[in-house]
């Protein structure tokens, strides 16, 4: 537990707290000078003595004075200068050495820096991009005095009209954000003697576990990049094991499974879509199309949670089907996911520009919490020896003050309205405890997950193969009730009445096309003549509309005294063609006796 010695409580704070019994304010810094975003914020037990320390990238004054610091209760442990601005901070497992203490993957600029016991482990660099030759050339010709200032600006505008701003260099780039002739005869004159390169950098970035599912298992960084491309790296030789591609830069990343098993990345990106990437994929599969700019991406399970701009939050199942929208009062500048384990409950926590935190549970609201700044930033993890620990950053002009807040343990998220049998489903289950044969299953299931997966996936794509082998012969022999054609597009649907030994035959068939009529068509009855007899084998079918069901009756007489039971087949035929154009196969009842009067 967080003791006051650790994280200090005033009266000030409290007051502050009073307005949700759910919370504890633990610590408040109002000029605590914090300027940094929900992704640049972590919380990881650094020296594996049980308590977790507050990892935060800070942005400085956003051109200078970037720092990483790490927090030991409300003390600043230490600090270690960034070279650019961070974009993102995870913690992750590398190795599987004693102590298990996790390393600090810091995102800034076009580098990984990974930090091993608060101190600088290796530095990975992205690799460089190809430059655009239309680019090259023009920065060549300005080199030797070419082109001048115009002409220069006038093609790389062009390039950028064409290709995107992501497809050129951040020398074009920032030569294109030069607003005056001035301005951009300066910066020419200092760049163009320099090589051109094309360094792409880091927007987003997560783990991802390699191949066990423990909380102290490697991981794997996953990166998204300003080249609209992602990034798995190996956590041991840090050396790219995969590079997938997107339509657009990603900006938020939402990563599950296992990457030796399986996986699936859920990427937010610039455009306002959300794509899917999984084992094998190189290119990501378009899910979502949103109505404006995501502002948050968080995943649940099966479903998938985002914030957007225009005040509004979703909920999505992993098809891209919209399951529910809450619509919101003011803006969301952050969002994060509050994972409570002794309630198997997972929340969701919105920071809105009208200085209140809004959790949700799915969709209903069940807590807010009001502070005295809007919050930029915004962490639920351990924090000391607490478990659910939620670290706010305020927005402040100078001040960016730090707000620490504690669940209770006896805080409790319940819907006040719940909708259908609430109280039996609250009902916990009496589940039995977990015998030897159950841990021996498990360990081997564990042992063997790679092999058991592949053999699922064989049989699966046997069973994939044998159902397609099925439609390919059904639509060869036309013993479908549905005709695929394009010139006679028709709808067959045949049923039995009655009891026996006298059936009646009932055959409705349409014309599915929007303009065209069906024209020469018979219906043709075949059955074996030692069980049935039909009435009427073979119906002409009058011009058929399109839109209108056309009824065709006839009986069918049982004439076996086995008590046995046979099929009769419907086939659809035009004019004297060999084929038939639909087929329909009715499992005739075993026939009742006929009682004499």
């Amino acid at each position: 537990m967080i003791t006051a010695s650790v994280l200090s409580v005033n009266s000030s704070a409290m007051s502050s707290s009073s307005e949700s019994d759910r919370w504890l304010t633990a610590h408040h810094d109002p000029l605590a000078a914090l300027y940094t975003f929900g992704s640049c914020i972590a919380m990881a037990d650094l020296h594996g003595d049980g308590e977790a320390k507050l990892i935060i990238a800070d942005l400085g004054t956003g051109a200078y004075n970037m720092k990483l610091k790490v927090y030991k209760g409300t003390t600043l442990m230490s600090e270690n200068t960034l070279i650019d601005l961070p974009t993102g901070v995870v913690t992750f497992h590398m190795d599987t050495t004693e102590p298990r203490v996790p390393a600090v993957a810091v995102a800034s600029g076009s580098y990984i820096y990974i930090y091993k016991n608060l101190r600088p482990y290796f530095k990975f660099t992205l690799p460089t991009l190809e430059v655009n030759p239309m680019e090259f050339d023009a920065w060549n010709q300005a080199r030797d005095d070419l082109l001048d200032v115009s002409l220069l600006y006038e093609i790389l505008d062009s390039i950028r009209q064409e290709i995107g701003e992501f497809g050129l260099t951040t020398r074009s780039q920032r030569f294109l954000m030069c607003t005056d002739h001035a301005a951009q005869t300066k910066f020419l004159d200092i760049h163009k003697g320099f090589l051109l390169k094309r360094q792409t950098v880091v927007t987003c970035i997560s783990t991802l576990k390699k191949s066990h599912a423990e909380e102290d298992a490697i991981s794997c960084l996953v990166l998204g990049t300003e080249s609209a491309n992602i990034f798995i790296l190996d956590p041991e030789a840090f050396t790219i094991l995969n590079s997938m591609s997107l339509q657009s830069v990603p900006v938020f990343l939402s990563v599950s499974g296992l990457y030796d098993v399986e996986y699936r990345v859920v990427v937010a990106c610039r455009n306002g879509h959300i794509y899917t990437l999984k084992r094998g994929c190189k290119v990501g599969k378009p899910t979502i199309e949103l109505n404006s700019q995501p502002v948050g991406l968080l995943r649940k399970e099966k479903s998938i949670i985002v914030a957007t701009m225009d005040k509004n939050l979703h909920c999505y199942n992993n098809r891209g089907k919209r399951l529910w929208t809450v619509p919101l009062t003011a803006s969301v500048t952050c969002m994060e996911s509050m994972e409570i384990r002794t309630l198997g409950l997972c929340l969701t926590a919105l920071a809105m520009s009208d200085r209140r935190v809004l959790i949700y549970r799915d969709k209903h609201l069940v807590d807010t919490i009001h502070t005295e700044d809007s919050v930029s930033a915004m962490k639920f993890d351990r924090f000391g020896r607490e478990d659910n620990t939620l670290i706010l950053v305020m927005k402040g002009a100078i001040s960016g003050g730090l707000l620490v807040k504690i669940l209770k343990r006896t805080a409790r998220f319940e819907i006040e309205e719940p909708q259908g049998p609430s109280q039996v489903q609250a009902l916990k289950l009496n589940i039995p405890k977990k015998t030897k044969l159950f841990v021996d299953q498990t360990m081997r299931e564990r042992e063997n997950s790679i092999l058991m997966h592949r053999v699922f996936q064989h049989d699966l794509y046997r069973l994939r193969l044998d159902t397609a082998r099925a439609y390919v012969q059904a639509l060869e022999t036309s013993s479908n009730p549905v005709s695929l054609s394009q010139l006679e597009p028709l709808k067959l649907s045949a049923q039995i009445l009655g009891l026996g030994p006298n059936f009646k035959l009932r055959v409705e068939l349409q014309n599915t096309s929007t303009s065209t009529p069906s024209l020469n068509l018979a219906v043709v009855l075949h059955c074996d003549d030692r069980v049935y007899n039909v009435q009427h084998s073979y119906i002409q079918i009058p011009m058929l509309v399109p839109g209108v069901i056309h009824v065709v009756e006839t009986l069918v007489n049982c004439v076996s005294e086995l008590g046995i039971a046979d099929i009769v087949r419907v086939f659809v035929v035009k004019g004297k063609a060999l084929r038939p154009l639909l087929t329909a196969v009715i499992n005739m009842p075993v026939s009742e006796v006929l009682i004499a009067s």
